[in-house]
């Protein structure tokens, strides 16, 4: 059977969601393998997991398709059988003669990324589905993301199968776990699967179930339908410009008709390909209605493409776009430098390859006395933003500073107009602000219920707002809070984990923007302003923060020939100092013997060459000790 003869009745459309580490990407190792889409010769662990940065950290980042073709009922076991009975020719006939009659089933696999980082990718891959396989692992239990995926996947009106997988490990708690998820989700307990994704054991039932549960996609597939494709990803090639990764919705698109618009974008091309992924790209004449592929759009700039804009003939007239299209918008901004400033032309390029296949990540340029040129990054996460860093040293071997994350606030000024500040240094001047506000996230929070005092304070000091706290299970407590952006920012992440012993977990999305009185707390060395290392801050904890950062501060920078002074400030007005002692040579160590004031005659020389050096003196900031500050 050659591709494209499948019936749109025959074709299943489904993604794997699961929290980080529940064994995802195996799973999907699994399934290409029972299919035959990868010989098993060439497969590897995590196949689909094509980046190196994946691997190290068990994440999916980018997210993946693949055609998959199967065969009901399974035409493994029936040749196993033909091989077993291969003595007794009549049961040989009778096995063969029944795969004769096997329907071909076309599977699309989107396997997507596993960090709430990429939540909107993740809802435009579950928009391209009609299915999704939620994956539990039994010895970690319901997670933050197993909570959020759920939710999107029911908001998408998605079929869910719930998966049970690791079945195979001496600590599984599958029957404590499978109860858990029929009280928090109302699943019945003989819908959910147990497999192991590493053995294979239970995985062609998963196969069968999916076939047997998972709708068929419904589009118009008349000749008069108009083509229309949602567009879930994106990424660049060096020869066919910005490739599309589309779901046709309706109507079927041919390499005959090639002229194509965007309605978000407005913009139109002729595209260069047409196909599938097998998980390689795989060229085809036509992809119809309910399919998965690609289009090889031609443009050079994917901004013009976005994820979850709709894909029309260029011809086309009055044609919907398909719900869910929204722009996606940076949350966290981070300023990177060079430490050599004559690599500022290769960050710059590094940048602007990395941006042709993440669409989500915005730069700009940015100078600073203490750390020369540089540009001011935007990204959607902490995760996103450390990614892209370690991407940057990686494969482009450039050694970088980076400030510390900040968000995007909103500034009303008192002229009446609005400004949006991404870092310290565009903050206005405390007299032409009349209100600010910063952005507010909701959170979903897991964890053991011994930890609920703990993370009830954490969160208070933090200034959360409790929304709502529920008790699935005896053992486990499922938190709703609304928590400044700012707030999770700074090592939020990292105190929970600390406090919950590693067993909580979170999930976030953007609500709101509130008003906040915060300040630019200003750093002075010396008299000057150190602008990197310029903050905004709430205004009752700025002499607080002040202290500490003035404190670690006067560890890193090295002693003057004269004592500098560090001061944090807001505006004109000194709230905290710390002094860094001057280097003194003693100038008393060659004079053996002699009166007194001999010795207070040089003491004094000494003391008024100090005394101008302060005048007149710089300090010197190595760039080590910038990198120790903002790391910390």
């Amino acid at each position: 059977m050659t591709l494209n003869q499948v019936s749109q009745q025959n074709i299943r459309d489904f993604c794997i969601i699961a929290h980080v580490d529940h064994g995802k990407s195996t799973l999907a190792d699994r399934l290409l393998e029972i299919t035959h889409t990868i010989d098993k010769r060439h497969l590897k662990e995590q196949f689909l997991d094509s980046m190196d940065l994946e691997r190290e950290k068990g994440i999916t980042i980018k997210l993946k398709s693949v055609r998959m073709y199967y065969k009901l009922p399974f035409q493994t076991i029936q040749q196993n059988q033909a091989r077993k009975h291969k003595e007794d020719f009549q049961k040989t006939q009778a096995v063969l003669a029944e795969s004769t009659n096997l329907q071909t089933y076309q599977l699309n696999l989107i396997d997507t990324p596993g960090h709430v980082d990429f939540s909107y990718e993740v809802s435009r891959s579950l928009a391209a589905c009609e299915g999704a396989i939620l994956v539990v692992d039994v010895t970690q239990g319901i997670q933050a993301q197993t909570i959020s995926n759920i939710y999107k996947a029911l908001d998408a009106d998605l079929k869910i199968i719930p998966v049970l997988n690791k079945v195979d490990l001496p600590g599984a708690e599958i029957e404590k776990t499978a109860e858990d998820l029929c009280r928090t989700f109302g699943f019945n307990s003989e819908d959910i699967l147990k497999v192991s994704a590493k053995t294979g054991e239970g995985v062609e039932d998963l196969l069968r179930e999916i076939i047997k549960r998972i709708p068929a996609p419904q589009g118009d597939t008349s000749p008069a339908a108009t083509p229309r494709a949602l567009i879930y990803d994106t990424f660049y090639d060096d020869f066919l410009g910005v490739v599309a990764s589309i779901k046709v919705v309706d109507g079927t698109f041919s390499s005959h008709n090639p002229q194509i618009k965007f309605l978000a974008t407005k913009a139109v091309s002729t595209f260069q390909e047409i196909g599938i992924f097998t998980p390689l790209r795989k060229k085809l004449d036509r992809l119809i209605t309910g399919e998965v592929g690609y289009i090889a759009t031609g443009l050079k700039d994917i901004h013009a493409v976005r994820v979850g804009d709709t894909i029309t003939p260029a011809n086309a007239q009055n044609v919907e776009l398909l719900p869910g299209y929204k722009e996606v918008k940076p949350f966290v901004f981070v300023s990177i430098f060079p430490i050599d400033n004559d690599k500022y032309p290769e960050l710059r390029e590094a940048l602007e390859k990395l941006s042709l296949s993440d669409s989500s990540l915005s730069f700009e340029p940015e100078a600073s006395n203490a750390l020369g040129f540089g540009f001011r990054c935007g990204f959607l996460g902490l995760l996103h933003a450390e990614i892209i860093q370690e991407r940057l040293e990686r494969e482009y071997e450039l050694e970088l500073i980076s400030t510390i994350p900040t968000v995007e606030y909103k500034i009303d000024k008192t002229d009446g107009s609005q400004v949006s500040v991404k870092a310290a240094s565009d903050f206005p001047d405390t007299t032409q602000i009349k209100e600010i506000q910063e952005p507010w996230i909701k959170l979903n929070l897991v964890a053991p219920s011994e930890y609920v005092g703990s993370i009830i304070t954490l969160c208070d000091k933090r200034r959360g707002v409790m929304l709502k706290m529920d008790y699935p299970t005896e053992n486990r407590v499922v938190f709703e809070y609304e928590l400044p952006l700012a707030e999770l920012v700074y090592n939020f992440f990292d105190d929970l984990k600390t406090l919950s012993s590693g067993f909580a977990s979170l999930d976030y999305d953007f609500s709101r923007y509130k008003k906040v009185n915060a300040v630019k707390l200003n750093v002075l060395v010396h008299g000057e302003e150190i602008e990197p290392l310029s903050h905004i801050v709430l205004k009752d904890k700025a002499e607080d923060f002040g202290r500490e950062l003035l404190k670690k501060l006067k560890g890193v920078i090295p002693r003057q020939q004269f004592q500098v002074a560090l001061q944090a400030a807001i505006g004109g007005k000194v709230l905290a100092r710390e002094d860094i002692p001057a280097m003194r040579k003693n100038v008393l160590a060659k004079m053996s013997g002699g009166h007194r004031e001999r010795k207070d005659k040089l003491l004094e020389i000494q003391k008024k060459g100090k005394q101008r050096m302060k005048r007149l003196g710089k300090v010197d900031i190595p760039q080590e000790a910038f990198r120790q500050v903002l790391s910390a």
